[in-house]
């Protein structure tokens, strides 16, 4: 049996995959990464916590309901805010950070549409107001714990659903949405592209040509860019008629920021498809740079689901950048002094990865 041509075909099949590194780590090892990311987001919430914010106003120091609840808890000052933290034990729901963060009330609502911030807590006439989307789950459960502890489950406070356009769920969405399609027909239309044409030689028959190897790379960007901006348009005019979706901001600062995510974008899959002539490699390749990106950079929840320790490197991430500066211009009305280190950093980005990938490519 062991001298069968079937069984020597898969034998020889198994010996190909497993001579290629590259490929044993994306099947195997890059599933286990990204299972232990998930796992840090979504598991183990009571080693995390859950910010909330605290409309700071001269009622909160005239009366006690707060300042009964926060009582014995650690203080510190930053940015000028005072931040609390408290830790709420649960019967049921085990253990349970929470970040209070005392600010204005424009400041908060601006945190809450970010995504910063869960819930918006005001005290007046010995009540406490809840500001939160009601569509929103996680945003329901601090409700209720809250509610439950500040008050000791007396009914001395009421609900106000967010529910006006900036403030729901499906606003946060979309820019999110955006980005990461730039993100993903970028990397997957040049990166695996450019890999595949250089696996089939046609790399090699392009530059036997009078064509400018900058013009051929160039040419990619530009029918890229005008397919991202389409692709985007018919995401925003979906959500325009159908969630009522608006654009606060600047439309000349949206248009800047996403040229510049554009540019980033491509910078980085030219580096990516530099070298590698492999399609499984490649596959890979496209994988570790959408992937993570996808989880981290806050698309569909916020980032500050994961550890304060890891949140810095996180926002310094392109589709992160992409992603806070287009949310921001959708539902803060930033114009382009707002965003304008967002489109810087993902200028030099692209342009960094770009001269490195250009410097070490492999036509043939």
């Amino acid at each position: 049996m062991l001298k069968r041509p079937l069984f020597q075909l898969i034998l020889v099949q198994l010996k190909e995959f497993c001579r290629e590194p590259g490929i044993l780590y994306w099947g195997i090892g890059f599933p286990v990464l990204m299972a232990w990311g998930l796992g840090i987001a979504f598991t183990n919430k009571g080693s995390l916590v859950r910010n909330i914010a605290v409309i700071e106003n001269r009622i909160i120091i005239e009366n006690n309901v707060l300042r009964n609840f926060l009582a014995n808890s650690e203080s510190y000052i930053t940015n000028d805010e005072k931040i609390y933290k408290k830790t709420i034990v649960d019967k049921k729901l085990g253990k349970i950070n929470y970040k209070i963060i005392f600010t204005s009330k424009e400041k908060a609502f601006i945190l809450l549409k970010r995504g910063t911030v869960l819930v918006i807590l005001e005290e007046k006439d010995g009540k406490v107001k809840y500001y939160f989307d009601p569509m929103s789950n996680d945003a329901q459960l601090v409700y209720l714990q809250l509610s439950r502890e500040i008050n000791n489950n007396k009914n001395f406070d009421y609900i106000i659903p967010l529910i006006e356009t900036g403030t729901r769920y499906i606003d946060f969405l979309i820019p999110g949405l955006i980005s990461m399609g730039v993100m993903m027909s970028i990397m997957w239309g040049i990166s695996y592209s450019l890999i595949e044409k250089r696996s089939k030689k046609l790399l090699r028959r392009l530059i036997a040509t009078p064509m400018k190897k900058t013009s051929f790379l160039f040419s990619h960007f530009a029918a890229r860019f005008i397919l991202c901006c389409t692709e985007a348009a018919c995401l925003f005019f979906f959500a325009y008629f159908y969630f009522d979706i608006k654009i606060e901001g600047s439309l000349i600062a949206l248009f800047i920021i996403f040229l510049s995510g554009v540019i980033a974008f491509t910078g980085i899959a030219i580096f990516a498809s530099s070298r590698t002539s492999k399609t499984e490699i490649g596959n890979g390749l496209v994988n570790v740079v959408v992937m993570p990106m996808m989880v981290l950079s806050g698309v569909f929840f916020s980032y500050h689901n994961f550890p304060e320790a890891v949140i810095p490197f996180i926002q310094k991430l392109p589709l992160t950048m992409l992603a806070d500066g287009i949310r921001s211009i959708f539902i803060e009305g930033a114009v382009l002094k707002d965003v304008i280190m967002e489109v810087f950093y993902l200028l030099g980005t692209g342009i960094l990865f770009f001269l490195a990938g250009f410097k070490i490519y492999k036509w043939y």
